[in-house]
């Protein structure tokens, strides 16, 4: 029926009869000529409807926006001045010979070229809101992104296959997702986090080059970053070693980005991830904004200042300063209440305050300082806070000081937001561009404080860096894993790592991490069985799609780039989910709510 899309009509097929199918973005009546914008997923074509074919006309004068409608006319080029640049169609228009309603719709609850939808609206009318331009544009780039990923993976060998939803709830960081047997009384299955194990038994049945596009599930708090179901490009390989994953897995992304959007990466930096805290607070730093921390836990050991002493002098405390150039100019630099902003922000971070320093002029020592602190540092700290810093005058030093993973969270998240700000931007602290880096050498362990014990940076089946096996026993916090992630403007899109494909050091994981062979057995059992029969070295890595797609998007939340999302609060709107439940389904798998009156 249809010989085109509206938005591939362009002057090649000048003088040629086409027929169209669409909807009708806008319809303008100019004084005895109607002109109908088409819409379909590739974008726009104009149509003139002229009075001279009656019938047609009448058709054209009782459209309205969103009606689909079916159109053959003849192109010709659109009279001069009048050339739209930003259309493929923009140099021709639809000279309209037949005019068919193929469904009339009622009014749409929005416009849709309003750019001041609040996202309530847009996600409880999502049909309606994926019909924007905007939104055809993200998800046929998520397509590409996805088709790309396939023909790479499928050129280099891999294999395509599928791994169970419906499987065994393992302990792998975040709450499952439960879904109770009918067959089997009180019993569940749990939906994917990962498909991480169902992968490693993969490669000891032999299937050396594995991947998948694939649904997993997290019930996790969210933010714009996350979503309770997301999309996973999931690789795994055998006989690889840890860099030459990362090679083949950057080259993937390199192809992606080349065949999707035209852009070439530029090189990837590698940095450890202890070089990553200590720089930027973060394990994903953005590196396209130029500013880094300054340590200064050893200098403010002997201060007066109990706020920056306290934590230099305590077992796991941290503090670090933050120079932002041209932050404390007179004229140009930041202002007491954008100081006042920021100490408020770096609170949600768990930070107590923020305090600052302005340099007037760096040569007058104390004098040329300002600030409520400078009265509680003697003068050797104030002169080391200079000369590491390398502040000059005008510029401004951001403090914090706490334990380290508040200094990091608080100091981390402030050096972006300042970065990112207009402020930032103006001072050339921002520069737009791709940045990628990998960030390896992640330790393999975290100590809970509340527990008491040792959890598992990753999972408990990364491995450890040759010659750290023996670190598990003595020493936890000082083993290194096998483990990189893959980073890109301040995002993780991808992380994995060397599995353990050896009995005896997953042993020695498991004690560290206080797990009895009692319980290992009964958690992985159907794992641990099966690294038995020949398990051969492996590993891989796993890319968020919906992330990937985003960052290319030049979206703010990866729920513009997934085409039925859910809220923050893990709610889909349109259609209402999650809801309440018949007595009688209920029943069938013997369950009974405590107080259902509260749900």
């Amino acid at each position: 029926m249809r010989t085109t899309y509206c938005g591939l009509v362009s002057e090649t097929l000048m003088g040629q009869t086409v027929t169209l199918m669409g909807w009708a973005h806008r319809r303008r009546d100019h004084g005895g000529v109607i002109f109908i914008d088409l819409r379909d997923r590739e974008g726009l074509v104009q149509v003139v409807c002229d009075p001279d074919r009656a019938e047609m006309f009448r058709t054209a004068e009782g459209v309205r926006n969103e009606f689909c409608l079916k159109i053959v006319g003849r192109v010709r080029p659109r009279p001069a001045g009048t050339e739209n640049a930003n259309l493929t169609s923009g140099k021709i228009e639809i000279l309209c010979h037949e005019l068919e309603v193929l469904n009339a719709s009622v009014t749409p609850p929005f416009q849709l070229d309003d750019d001041n939808l609040s996202e309530t609206v847009r996600l409880t009318h999502r049909v309606l809101d994926l019909r924007r331009p905007a939104m055809q544009k993200n998800m046929m780039l998520r397509y590409r992104v996805a088709i790309e990923v396939r023909k790479f993976l499928d050129e280099q060998g891999f294999v395509d296959i599928e791994t169970p939803m419906l499987t065994k709830s393992t302990p792998e960081g975040a709450r499952d997702y439960l879904v109770p047997s009918r067959v089997h009384d009180g019993t569940f299955f749990a939906l994917p986090q990962s498909p991480q194990l169902f992968k490693q038994l993969l490669m000891v049945a032999g299937f050396d080059r594995y991947y998948q596009i694939t649904k997993c599930f997290r019930d996790e708090d969210l933010r714009a970053d996350r979503q309770p179901e997301f999309t996973q490009i999931d690789i795994e390989t055998s006989f690889l070693k840890e860099d030459e994953i990362r090679a083949i897995t950057e080259a993937m992304i390199r192809h992606v980005f080349r065949r999707a959007m035209g852009v070439e990466l530029p090189v990837y930096p590698v940095m450890s991830y202890a070089d990553a805290m200590a720089k930027y607070g973060s394990d994903k730093p953005d590196l396209r904004v130029k500013l880094e921390f300054t340590e200064l836990t050893s200098v403010m050991k002997d201060v007066d200042f109990k706020v920056f002493s306290g934590p230099a002098n305590s077992p796991g405390g941290r503090v670090v300063a933050l120079r932002v150039p041209g932050g404390g100019d007179a004229q140009e630099g930041l202002s007491r209440g954008e100081i006042d902003a920021y100490t408020e922000f770096v609170k949600i971070y768990g930070a107590k305050g923020l305090a600052w320093i302005k340099v007037n002029d760096a040569g007058k020592g104390r004098d040329g300082l300002q600030s409520p602190i400078v009265k509680n540092l003697h003068d050797s700290a104030l002169e080391q806070i200079i000369a590491k810093t390398g502040a000059r005058n005008g510029d401004l030093i951001f403090f914090g000081a706490d334990k380290a993973k508040v200094v990091n969270d608080a100091i981390g998240a402030l050096r972006v937001k300042v970065g990112h700000s207009d402020f930032g931007r103006a001072k050339g602290l921002f520069e737009d561009r791709w940045a990628p880096l990998w960030v390896v050498d992640f330790p393999m362990f975290e100590h809970d404080e509340e527990a008491g014990r040792w959890t598992a940076v990753h999972h408990p089946f990364t491995a450890p860096k040759d010659g750290h096996e023996n670190l598990m026993d003595t020493d936890p916090g000082a083993c290194i894993a096998k483990a990189y992630d893959m980073v890109l403007n301040g995002w993780e899109i991808g992380g994995g790592s060397v599995r353990i494909h050896r009995a005896e050091v997953q042993r020695k994981v498991f004690d560290a991490l206080k797990i009895t062979p009692e319980d290992a057995k009964v958690k992985f059992g159907f794992l641990l069985d099966a690294l038995q029969y020949g398990a051969p070295p492996h590993g891989g890595l796993a890319f968020g799609l919906d992330r990937i797609a985003t960052l290319m998007a030049g979206a703010d939340s990866i729920r513009d780039v997934i085409a039925f999302p859910k809220t923050q609060r893990a709610q889909c709107l349109l259609t209402g989910a999650p809801s309440h439940v018949d007595e009688a389904q209920l029943r069938e798998l013997h369950i009974r709510l405590r107080n259902p009156m509260a749900a």
